[in-house]
């Protein structure tokens, strides 16, 4: 089996695996934010005031970050 040397990888190489680790971030991401929510439902009510608008704005934040990660790049 031959070895691959650097001039082998091509630029289309490079942007598919970018891709790929983009669209697993984004995964990852989402999941966290899943879990993020799932946790949080119910203890909003016995909260201190401002948890709750600090969780929203934590799962919009991760949800543009990871919409971004799609969005832009090669």
């Amino acid at each position: 089996m031959s070895e691959l040397r650097p001039g082998d990888i091509t630029d289309e190489m490079r942007q598919a695996m970018d891709k790929a680790l983009r669209h697993r971030f984004q995964k990852e991401l989402r999941a966290l934010a899943a879990n993020i929510r799932a946790d949080a439902e119910g203890r909003y009510d016995s909260a201190e005031p401002g948890w709750r608008t600090g969780v929203e704005w934590t799962l919009l934040w991760i949800e543009n970050t990871a919409s971004q990660l799609t969005e832009t790049g090669p």
